[in-house]
């Protein structure tokens, strides 16, 4: 099969410079309704990748995303929300980006183009066989991601990876690639649009389901999450107030006490 980059195709939409506001966000409002189908035709790719990685963790194993550009920081974002949504450990799921945290915030030039940096990147973690390793890319080609994911094969840690582009020599290159196809963007070549879009749904998909499975949610309640501020506080307060029957006075009580939710509702119930 010839490797096409669909996601650097021209637009189906010309003279964008002459279209109204309204014409604008109507058109990419179209555009971006095709994105969660075309994660529904990944589906099972994205469920065989989570059984891998909650596998590992039960293990005491890590996932790691490595990236370059939006790719990179959408996998930073991630990895950066599982410890106060989850309660885990900060070093549990990390995002790497090419160029180091400076490209967080500003491209840093050529750095996607070196092929032996990640594998360094992710040597500074101490990664091993018992980690997971998530190459995303929504070209498919990015030779940094690629030359990680390479690495890993070679030392046996188990590869994943998230394009847009079917037949990509990423998701060659992954033991358990991801294809979501979503075409060309409504302005040509900016895969920060729809491919964006489809990567940030699956990386929702790959944390929120593998923490569910590892017992990090109770019915639907985020019992672990990190009382961090005092809108989250509240929210713990009522979560612990579902689950006991108690006052808010009570329940905050029981929460300042225990730190947790979790540890609060287990303590009350076992008396």
């Amino acid at each position: 099969m010839t490797f096409t980059k669909t996601t650097e195709q021209s637009s189906k939409y010309e003279h964008l410079e002459k279209m109204s506001v309204q014409e604008l966000l109507s058109n990419i409002n179209q555009e971006d309704k095709t994105v969660p189908l075309a994660v529904e035709k990944a589906l099972l790719q994205i469920e065989t990748l989570v059984n891998q990685i909650v596998a590992k963790m039960k293990l005491g194993g890590r996932l790691f995303y490595i990236g370059a550009g939006t790719s990179g920081r959408l996998g930073v974002v991630d990895a950066s929300e599982c410890p106060p949504t989850f309660g885990v450990p900060f070093d549990l799921v990390n995002g790497i980006i090419a160029g180091g945290d400076k490209a967080i915030r500003r491209a840093v030039e050529n750095a996607e183009d070196d092929a032996n940096q990640a594998w360094i990147d992710l040597q500074e973690h101490n990664v091993t066989e018992n980690d997971v390793v998530v190459g995303i890319a929504a070209s498919g080609t990015t030779p940094y991601v690629i030359g990680g994911l390479k690495a890993c094969n070679k030392k046996n840690i188990i590869t994943g990876s998230i394009s847009c582009n079917a037949e990509s020599p990423l998701s060659k290159t992954a033991k358990f690639p991801i294809d979501v196809v979503v075409g060309p963007e409504f302005v040509t070549g900016s895969s920060r649009m729809k491919a964006g879009t489809a990567q940030k749904l699956v990386l929702n998909m790959i944390s929120t389901a593998t923490m569910i499975q590892l017992g990090k949610v109770k019915g639907n309640k985020m019992v672990d999450m990190q009382l961090s501020n005092s809108k989250l506080v509240d929210r713990g307060v009522k979560m612990i107030m579902g689950e006991i029957l108690v006052s808010y006075e009570e329940a905050a009580k029981l929460l300042a006490e225990y730190g947790s939710v979790r540890k609060a509702v287990d303590h009350y119930s076992g008396q």
